[in-house]
């Protein structure tokens, strides 16, 4: 008989005045519906606030705002603290992750055949990603080889080691000890989960990239920082 698992959607979010709202409602439309939402405001200074205030279905989620801009990372530590299902989904606060994608991600670890599942905006995708803007490519090209990267010293075979869609069994990702504030979660979750040998599985998904002018945050320096970080893991630190 397989046992009943609780999803838990962790949203971190920092200045999405644009699209908090529409993010919410899909995350509530999507399958399973019962599930729990965390979003974690990181000291918006836009509207954001201010709207996860008015929320009229402000009872079917819990709000935690932060009293200083931390970062992506610091944002899921405090979310995980409040987690209370069986199954953590990574969720960013903008809308080039479409929640509908749940039901194949949760599929796996619901079904007992792995504790780690990526979303691959790469998989099945054959170069068919929408919007391809400039700044979108730059981003395609970085991410390639910052999969390579990690693969090599990590010992993987990811296609897509940097994106947002992550799924774990709790127990997993709440013994990993997880540290870094920023965009280096993602780094130093999937370093992490090779030193400890587990198997990530990656299902494709859809995903419509964003440029910077709509609110954009990861650049340069984040991509640098990911080097340094899988080395850190990797070599120095647990």
């Amino acid at each position: 008989m397989k046992i009943k698992k609780k999803i838990s959607v962790i949203v971190p979010c920092y200045n999405e005045q644009q699209t908090i709202l529409k993010i919410i409602r899909k995350i509530i439309n999507a399958k399973p519906k019962d599930k729990e939402i965390i979003i974690v405001n990181d000291f918006s200074t836009d509207q954001t606030k201010n709207i996860l205030d008015k929320l009229k279905f402000k009872n079917k989620i819990k709000i935690i705002n932060h009293k200083k801009n931390f970062g992506k990372g610091k944002a899921i530590i405090t979310g995980l603290k409040k987690v209370t299902g069986n199954i953590v989904i990574i969720q960013d606060a903008d809308l080039e992750y479409d929640p509908k994608e749940y039901q194949k991600l949760i599929k796996p670890i619901i079904d007992g055949s792995y504790k780690v599942v990526y979303g691959s905006r790469v998989l099945g995708r054959k170069g068919k990603i929408i919007n391809h803007s400039l700044a979108v490519k730059f981003r395609i090209i970085t991410n390639y080889f910052l999969t390579k990267y990690s693969n090599i010293l990590n010992n993987q075979s990811l296609t897509d080691a940097h994106t947002c869609y992550k799924v774990f069994d709790y127990n997993i990702i709440k013994n990993l000890n997880l540290t870094e504030e920023d965009f280096a979660f993602c780094p130093e979750v999937t370093t992490k989960l090779g030193n400890k040998n587990f198997k990530i599985l990656e299902v494709p998904i859809s995903y419509k990239g964003r440029t910077y002018k709509q609110g954009k945050k990861i650049g340069i320096y984040d991509g640098l920082r990911a080097l340094f970080v899988i080395i850190k893991y990797k070599f120095f630190m647990d």
